[in-house]
């Protein structure tokens, strides 16, 4: 991991990483769109060696999963759907309808309504992400979404890995599919004989599941376009660089591309961490991994003043965002662009993808800039309401007309001209 100073940083590291272009992801979302089930079964047994007559999960074996489980297994999962539930009820609440007298006689409201139908994508890969399915659908349950629906490859002994149906279980998620890969968003945006369409697809995945959502976006909706995951640190010499260390390898682990940071003002401090690293990495179960994301993506940044580590968080707007500094409620108040912010020593970002009750799907790749993290808000809709009486219209209709006018649209300004000529 390599310490250097903020002013020898290239510029690149804070632009946009575009996309590279993926050819074979339009084909196979083409194909799906044309063949449907047939299409989808032939792409499953081509990438995941898996030939599949029914394409959705049997509900007995979703409901037999938890004993598949370790009984410490099951009680973790169904402690951390508590924490999101209760996260997001509370998210929840600040989402209402209203109706609100503007100006005399002219009532504006908003209706907060749920999206009726989601997918949730959960991830095959080398280990069950049962939280990815427990982040994405409680918040579209507690949005009051009608029916949510989870695709996942068929990783496991040609089905899908029991935690990953034991988390949809506590979701009281019946309809899943023993899919992965483009096909699956494919089937989720078009549509098969088996697989309904969704309104919006949301979850993480791999750089062809990514690469599909950007394509399908508009037919069906999407959480965001996600790169690969980042952790920001800002400490100075009075963190803990032992947790620092953990907690870097600990995003350096996710895969290859992971991009783990450190912002701070002491080299000495700089360099007690890049020992630490060295020393935990020699006793971790997937070093081959989390080595590889450190030699990439892996920095130290020394700036002048710790201070000036807030300008570099704000340009590189990282998905998670780390804060252990002596001033944390000064410092926290000045930063502006992050996926989750975590405030103290004993606040790991583990704790963030786990079991905090927040959720883990978050941007990346600058995009904090514009959006935060999959919450309720992303299966609601706010829509507007109006009601004008006589005297409403006799206040904003010629505001109305008159507008129509200048921009040259006629029939606007009539539409409002009858209607105020009916006053008289």
């Amino acid at each position: 991991m390599k310490i250097i100073n903020y002013r020898d940083i290239n510029e690149s590291f804070f632009t946009y990483d575009e996309m590279d272009e993926l050819p074979s992801v339009a084909r196979i979302i083409d194909d799906v769109r044309r063949h449907g089930d047939s299409a989808v079964k032939n792409y499953t047994l081509e990438f995941d060696d898996v030939e599949i007559d029914d394409l959705r999960v049997d509900e007995i074996e979703i409901e037999n999963s938890l004993d598949a489980l370790k009984k410490a297994d099951r009680e973790t999962l169904k402690a951390v759907a508590t924490n999101i539930e209760k996260f997001a009820i509370r998210q929840k609440e600040n989402f209402k309808d209203f109706e609100y007298e503007l100006r005399p006689g002219v009532h504006t409201g908003q209706k907060v309504i749920p999206i009726r139908r989601v997918g949730v994508y959960a991830p095959g890969g080398r280990f069950p992400l049962p939280s990815t399915v427990l982040m994405c659908a409680i918040p579209a349950r507690v949005a009051g979404v009608e029916e949510i629906v989870i695709v996942s490859p068929p990783t496991y002994r040609e089905s899908i890995h029991p935690a990953i149906l034991t988390a949809a279980h506590l979701c009281g998620i019946k309809e899943v599919y023993k899919i992965g890969g483009v096909q699956a968003i494919a089937s989720l945006a078009f549509g098969t004989k088996t697989v309904g369409r969704v309104d919006k697809i949301v979850g993480p995945g791999n750089k062809y599941v990514t690469a599909a959502k950007k394509l399908v976006y508009g037919i069906t909706g999407i959480d965001f376009i996600a790169g690969p995951t980042e952790l920001l640190i800002i400490a100075d010499k009075s963190a803990n660089p032992a947790y620092i260390a953990a907690d870097l390898l600990g995003q350096a682990e996710h895969d290859v591309n992971a991009v783990p940071l450190l912002v701070t003002d002491d080299i000495q401090f700089a360099r007690t961490v890049q020992s630490k690293v060295n020393e935990q990495l020699k006793k971790l179960s997937t070093k081959h991994i989390a080595k590889t994301s450190l030699q990439k993506n892996g920095m130290i940044i020394i700036v002048d003043n710790i201070e000036d580590s807030i300008e570099v968080a704000n340009r590189k707007a990282p998905e998670h965002l780390e804060l252990q500094v002596r001033d944390l409620d000064g410092f926290a108040k000045q930063l502006k662009n992050y996926g989750s912010l975590f405030i103290g020593s004993l606040s790991a970002e583990s704790l963030g993808d786990y079991s905090s009750g927040l959720n883990h799907t978050l941007p990346t790749n600058l995009t904090s800039r514009y959006t935060g993290g999959l919450s309720v808000k992303d299966f609601l809709k706010i829509q507007t309401t109006l009601r004008v009486n006589s005297h409403g219209l006799a206040d904003i209709g010629p505001h109305a007309y008159q507008l129509g006018k200048m921009e040259g649209l006629e029939g606007h300004a009539n539409s409002v001209k009858l209607r105020l000529e009916d006053l008289d």
